[in-house]
């Protein structure tokens, strides 16, 4: 009798935890690929996570309205499945480029952090800002990630033969663009325009037509430098300085349709007539007021406030701008998207490091954190949490298996619009197509593939060991007299070359040369 009572027992406690699991996944619209071997104190594969752990997590940008209720779904399933709760917090666009060194050096507790090789990658991991990886912790505690990356990406990533950041598995397929009011255009009888140094009769139109929008509302950190950079890649193939990877900064170049991968600094030919030919064209801008006169304190990008009719411009990449083509519509906005290309038609494809997450050096829970990281960029139920929010609040998956918004749900009320979370780096190969696309966006998204051309420097990280004070002083060189040039407020661009190139000489740019040039030489050697 007592056998056949535990036996009874046992069944009965079998049956409710078959029927806890089935009742657990409420997300209709995505399956989740599972997370049990890590779920629990103990899992398959020897991961203790008896211990629970609040990790905390910093993203660029600034959180959707939403974000909250988003990230209590979140807390709920990371604490099933790892025994874990995430504190998330963001470093406004605004902020970037003083706070994000700043939280990894000040020795705060900071367990997962974005990372790119545009955002000061390999600067921090030399300064030992970011926690060593290797496959085998890979493998242990990011299973799923390892499963879909490429061992390319990982190499990519390796600093001194050593990865400090988790690329993601999907480089996205985009190119920087400009959104403008296709509506505007027309309306004060400007011809179509097809790349960004043809927006003078436009911007003078919004100037002389339209007194509470700003032509090109810059902002301080992400659209300081970018027309400048458009303008100069009309005339050379260019995306952002080899050694810091830092668009705001001067540094070593190169030509990414020439196929000899010449190094040359952003202050010598054929890089210098590019760039006073966008420099010129900045200050004929400035000059009309065509451009906001203090970009340095303004925190808002003009993508932010574009639909609003506060920006004439709209500056981006295909991705993000989506949901700007999105909100516009839904008000009866047309819009339309310039590619920036190169002289030969092209767009820089993404590197590897272009999105990714690192696990900070003075993480408390270094695995945990993977482990959050593995969940967040693979599960698909996390997936969609991150980039589209609550099912049935934020966003629905109609009959034909499309994303959409819930009836009653417009662009502009909802609380958490598609890719607004800054967790860009997610398996997006998980996501399903869009259904409320503007036909100006789709048409853009079908011919950006075609434009895309790989760089020959995708797969190179600078080792700047030997040249560290060098790139700091090139720094400070950069933010003192080369942004006022990015954004055309010199009294004459051909002086503000000569005080540049002074300055970055004393900085010791040529230093940094050499030291590019001998490594590139044996990158491309050992590549061949």
């Amino acid at each position: 009798m007592k056998k056949k009572m535990n036996f009874g027992i046992i069944s009965l406690l079998l049956l409710s935890l078959v029927l806890s699991a089935c009742s657990s996944n409420g997300n209709k619209g995505v399956e989740s690929s599972g997370s049990n071997e890590s779920s629990g104190s103990q899992s398959a594969n020897g991961i203790d996570n008896s211990k629970e752990v609040k990790l905390t997590m910093y993203l660029l940008g600034d959180a959707p309205k939403g974000m909250p209720e988003v990230m209590d779904e979140v807390n709920k399933k990371l604490k099933e499945d790892i025994n874990a709760t995430l504190d998330l917090n963001y470093i406004g666009w605004g902020e970037v480029q003083s706070k994000y060194p700043l939280i990894l050096a000040s020795g705060e507790n900071v367990d997962i952090i974005f990372a790119a090789d545009w955002n000061f990658y390999v600067q921090e991991a030399m300064k030992g800002a970011y926690y060593e990886l290797n496959t085998d912790l890979l493998n242990k505690y990011m299973p799923k990630q390892m499963a879909k990356l490429d061992p390319a990406a990982l190499k990519a990533a390796e600093i001194k033969g050593v990865p400090y950041m988790v690329p993601t598995s999907t480089p996205d397929r985009k190119a920087s663009v400009a959104v403008i009011r296709k509506d505007l255009r027309e309306k004060y009888g400007i011809g179509e325009i097809t790349k960004f140094s043809e927006l003078g009769p436009y911007l003078e139109a919004i100037k002389k037509n339209e007194p509470e929008m700003v032509g090109l509302n810059l902002d301080s950190q992400f659209d300081l430098p970018t027309p400048f950079l458009y303008l100069t890649n009309e005339k050379i193939a260019y995306t952002q300085p080899l050694d810091s990877g830092n668009p705001m900064a001067q540094g070593l170049a190169y030509d990414y349709e020439d196929s000899s991968g010449e190094i040359f600094t952003t202050v010598e030919e054929p890089f210098l007539s590019a760039a006073k030919y966008a420099a010129n064209i900045m200050k004929e801008w400035y000059d009309k007021g065509y451009v906001n006169k203090n970009p340095y304190a303004n925190k808002t990008r003009s993508k932010d406030n574009f639909c609003e009719g506060k920006s004439g411009v709209a500056l981006g990449n295909s991705l993000d701008v989506a949901a700007v083509t999105e909100l516009c519509a839904s008000k009866g906005i047309e819009v339309e998207i310039i590619t920036a290309t190169s002289p030969g038609g092209h767009a820089p494809q993404n590197t590897w490091l272009n999105n990714g997450l690192a696990v900070a050096a003075n993480s408390k829970y270094p695995e945990r954190a993977l482990q959050a990281m593995d969940l967040i960029m693979h599960d698909p139920e996390y997936v969609y949490l991150l980039s589209f929010g609550i099912e049935g609040k934020n966003y629905i998956i109609t009959e034909d298996d499309k994303i959409s918004l819930p009836e009653g749900i417009t662009s502009e009320n909802n609380t958490f619009p598609a890719d607004s979370s800054g967790f860009w780096f997610v398996n997006k190969d998980l996501i399903k197509p869009m259904a409320n696309w503007p036909q100006s966006y789709v048409d853009h998204i079908n011919s950006v593939g075609d434009k895309l051309m790989p760089l020959k420097y995708a797969a190179f990280t600078f080792n700047t060991e030997n040249v560290k004070s060098q790139i700091a002083n090139i720094a400070n060189v950069s933010t003192q007299y080369g942004s006022p040039i990015f954004i055309g407020a010199v009294k004459d661009v051909d002086a503000a070359y000569v005080q540049l190139i002074e300055k970055l000489n004393a900085a010791g740019i040529d230093k940094v040369k050499a030291e590019m040039e001998s490594q590139t030489q044996a990158f491309l050697a050992a590549n061949q």
